[in-house]
């Protein structure tokens, strides 16, 4: 186990090398990397947006607006159909999904019939059209009476396409702001995620991405009077819109639309000779040239309207014919008004309107002070980890530091070059690596410190204690592998982050303390030193085998935990949980005061003249910041949140900077609630897998009672503290299970062992050892990562410091259940010592009974 070949060597070395340089540029800022030659790596981490600032929105397509527009086009083309066939008809109605028509003269239904029919005929679908779709449903219900229904495979061929054309347009739009490496993705079947990083204005993407964008060029009725409209009902052929310049002015517009902005092939801000004033000018390509032209020609001195999102922008005379297929297009913009009007017209339009369902947006000084603090809390948690290492386990920890710092690198250089997004639960899971990290080691040097102790040499000891870790190391890991796994399926955003790096971290983990570490110290360490013996160090003061009757007191420890878990069930029914946005919808928002200090009261009266449901202002922070929380709105629509947030950004923006918004329709937040859950009991049932696998039922059994225990307790410091339950704190407490069954596993690894060992020992005094035995690595395990995990708590900012306090208490409770419930349940399940005998024993054993029934069965049959 301690001999390395050449080759192997000088490929442990390779890896770390690699690992070192790709992950070096993380350490430079940008002007330097641009300096350096092209050959060397540049490429960096990509930081999150809770870093480096900037905006996430999930956007949702319109579904019933959609249906509802392509149930308006059928009706016009069965109108448009049946008075090309001259059939004379009554009744013509839209209903649900369903457009009703009756044909009056008996003799033309057969023609009726036939001309509707090409309404229903069956429209290519799929790749080179080599799919049909049947998107409208004929049916005659009674002679004469003709119903066309949208059908659901047609329904989501509209949806598809609509959400495939969306893509392209947010994209573009987005694209036309300039800013860099923005991520534009499809979730599902009727959403796309934006993410924006780095933008200095989320206000200006959320109005560039909620508009439609559908322009039209329209003629003004002026034969009408529009007040007479108003009073009665418009005209055949006509509607009233408004103009968008407060305050609004109403015109009779004509139906029918001269050109659209499909014609456009360019449009761009510039500035009126005239007047100075910011302008549109764009430019028609040659049937929108042609057909403006035309317009124009027919109706001199007659205003018409442009139209955007039914919406007027001006109104202007046609005072001579326009023929070169440009023009401009005037309203009172601002500058930035007529870039973003410009940006959207050469976007193209949305085929459907699009709701932000879900928003989550940091400003860039925000996201500073977060790495700033992300940072601190690295370092300061590293140096703890270090300093806890050299002093428990002397020179031995000085190599396992060297170690850790590999590890280090490497994470960091595999992050880097997967793209992975750093978010500050991602600092989090980097910290918390660093802590658990050293787990693999303690439990190596702990072997060593036990063989060392039944009389083997230095050498012999290291190699025993390497190749009996083994199985531990790995059983620990995977463990919290499958919980980090099940975070990144279940999760969105931030906690994806947490979970990309703590399984990167888990992975180089192993890799660094078994190959790593042993390397260093069989080539290094006991080559140039020749040491007899194991170095100084505080670890040498924790007695290998302690003599704590831990099962004596198990059924004091099974009362108390019962006792302690139906006493958050009732606390559960009886106290409410502080559901955050996540969960029950709503708004949170994170405010700084321009100048001095926040006043909360002030605030808080601002926003409860409103009118917008439940207001919560809180300091949060310092003196100067304020985190809002506004509920969730009494509305069907996801939109009314943003309405919300859109009326307390226009109270307080004045005073207060905006630094941090999140937004949470009440789709999305019922979808987290639901995936949250199902996190949890996933991770339970691979846990619960993975354990009878490797083990058996029992041991699989009572690491699941061990761990319910724990969700339990923590749900009642949720519920006790009334710490907000949102989706970090469900990260919070997939964490402490992945810590608490990484100790229930290294518990169970001993126990097996020893079950193997003394095949006579009584089941309950064996438990006892194993857990005296691994008592020491209990400990060690439990301060280091108590450490890392303090300094973030101190160090890490607000938001870290809420996600790490629940974790610091499941450490407590993780260690308790692992020692006092998932041990002493195996006593329970009566488990049997010889269903852990080899392969080779059993068939022994089954020989010699065999043997010996036949023996006794001889003198029967004589």
């Amino acid at each position: 186990m301690l001999y390395f070949p050449r080759w192997k060597s000088i490929l442990i070395w390779l890896t770390i090398a690699v690992g070192v340089v790709l992950a070096a540029p993380n350490m430079f800022p940008q002007s330097t990397l641009n300096a350096l030659p092209d050959w060397l790596p540049k490429r960096q981490m990509t930081l999150g947006l809770d870093l480096q600032g900037g905006s996430h929105m999930l956007l949702q397509i319109d579904r019933q607006g959609m249906v509802n527009d392509r149930l308006e086009t059928l009706r016009d083309d069965v109108r448009t159909t049946l008075r090309s066939a001259n059939v004379g008809y009554t009744g013509l109605s839209d209903s649900g999904s369903t457009v009703q028509v009756r044909v009056r003269d008996a003799d033309q239904v057969a023609a009726a019939r036939a001309a509707l029919q090409a309404l229903a005929e069956p429209v290519s679908s799929g790749l080179f059209g080599t799919g049909v779709v049947t998107e409208v449903n004929l049916t005659e219900s009674e002679p004469g009476l003709f119903r066309l229904s949208l059908s659901d495979e047609g329904i989501a061929y509209r949806l598809n396409n609509a959400l495939n054309q969306s893509i392209e347009v947010v994209g573009r739009r987005v694209n036309e702001l300039g800013t860099t490496e923005p991520i534009i993705q499809r979730q599902g079947a009727d959403r796309i995620l934006v993410q924006v990083p780095g933008l200095q204005d989320p206000e200006r993407l959320k109005e560039i991405l909620g508009q439609t964008a559908q322009l039209t060029f329209q003629m003004v009725d002026v034969t009408n009077d529009v007040q007479d409209a108003l009073n009665t009902r418009p005209p055949a052929g006509t509607r009233i819109l408004y103009s968008s310049d407060e305050p609004r002015v109403p015109y009779l517009i004509e139906n029918r639309v001269i050109v659209s902005g499909e014609n456009l092939i360019d449009a761009q801000a510039s500035f009126d000779q005239r007047t100075n004033e910011p302008v549109v000018s764009f430019r028609f390509d040659n049937q929108g040239a042609t057909r403006f032209g035309q317009a124009t020609q027919q109706n001199v001195g007659r205003p018409f309207a442009i139209v955007l999102d039914n919406e007027v922008i001006s109104a202007p005379r046609i005072n001579e014919p326009i023929l070169g297929g440009t023009g401009q297009i005037s309203g009172s913009f601002t500058v930035q008004g007529a870039n973003d009007l410009a940006v959207l017209l050469r976007a193209g339009a949305l085929p459907a309107d699009l709701d932000i369902i879900e928003e989550r947006t940091v400003g860039p000084s925000l996201g500073q002070d977060s790495i700033e603090a992300g940072l601190m809390a690295t370092i300061v948690g590293g140096l703890l980890v270090v300093a806890a290492m050299f002093l428990i386990y002397g020179r031995l920890g000085l190599i396992a530091n060297i170690a850790l710092a590999a590890n280090l690198a490497l994470l960091v250089a595999t992050l880097t070059m997967l793209g992975a997004t750093l978010t500050l639960p991602g600092i989090a899971g980097i910290v918390l690596t660093v802590g658990v990290a050293v787990d693999s080691n303690v439990i190596i040097f702990e072997r060593v410190r036990e063989e060392v102790a039944r009389g083997r040499s230095l050498v012999q000891a290291l190699d025993q204690g390497f190749q009996r870790a083994l199985n531990t190391v790995v059983d620990a890991n995977l463990t919290s592998l499958i919980v980090a796994g099940i975070l990144f399926y279940m999760g969105t955003g931030p906690v994806r982050g947490f979970a990309v790096t703590l399984a990167i971290g888990i992975i180089t983990t192993v890799f660094t303390a078994y190959t790593f570490t042993r390397f260093l110290i069989a080539i290094y360490w006991l080559k140039k030193f020749k040491p007899t013996q194991l170095p100084a160090g505080l670890v040498h003061y924790l007695p290998l085998e302690a003599k704590i009757p831990f099962m004596k007191f198990r059924n004091l420890a099974f009362g108390l935990s019962a006792a302690l878990s139906l006493a958050v069930v009732a606390i559960f029914f009886l106290v409410p949980f502080n559901y955050g946005i996540d969960f029950r919808g709503g708004s949170s928002i994170e405010v700084q005061a321009r100048t001095g200090e926040a006043d909360v009261g002030d605030v808080r009266s601002r926003l409860l003249d409103l009118d917008i449901g439940e207001v919560q202002v809180q300091e949060f922070g310092s003196p100067n910041e304020l985190l809002i929380r506004i509920g969730s709105q009494d509305a069907e629509s996801d939109t009314a949140e943003q309405a919300a947030v859109q009326q307390v950004r226009s109270a307080l923006e004045n005073e207060y900077e905006f630094r941090r918004v999140e937004i949470v329709g009440p789709t999305i937040s019922s979808e987290l609630a639901r995936t949250s859950t199902i996190g949890i009991i996933l991770s339970m049932i691979g846990m619960l897998i993975y354990i009878w696998a490797r083990f058996e039922w029992q041991f699989g059994v009572g690491a699941i009672v061990s761990t319910l225990h724990d969700v339990i307790m923590i749900i009642g410091v949720y519920l006790l503290l009334g710490l907000e339950m949102n989706l970090i704190a469900i990260a919070a407490i997939l964490t402490v299970i992945g810590y608490s069954i990484n100790d229930t596993v290294v518990i169970y690894d001993r126990i097996r062992e020893n079950l193997r060992r003394y095949k006579k020992m009584p089941l309950d005094e064996l438990i006892n050892l194993s857990l005296n035995q691994t008592l020491s690595r209990t400990l060690l395990t439990g301060v280091t990562t108590l450490l890392a995990l303090t300094a973030l708590y101190l160090f890490g900012g607000e938001v870290l410091a809420v996600f790490v306090f629940p974790i610091i208490i499941g450490i407590f409770i993780g260690t308790y259940s692992s020692v006092f419930i998932a041990g002493p349940m195996l006593v329970i399940f009566k488990l049997r010592p010889d269903i852990f005998d080899t392969a080779d024993e059993k068939e022994k054993a089954a020989k010699a009974q065999a043997q010996q029934t036949e023996g006794r069965q001889l003198p029967v049959g004589e």
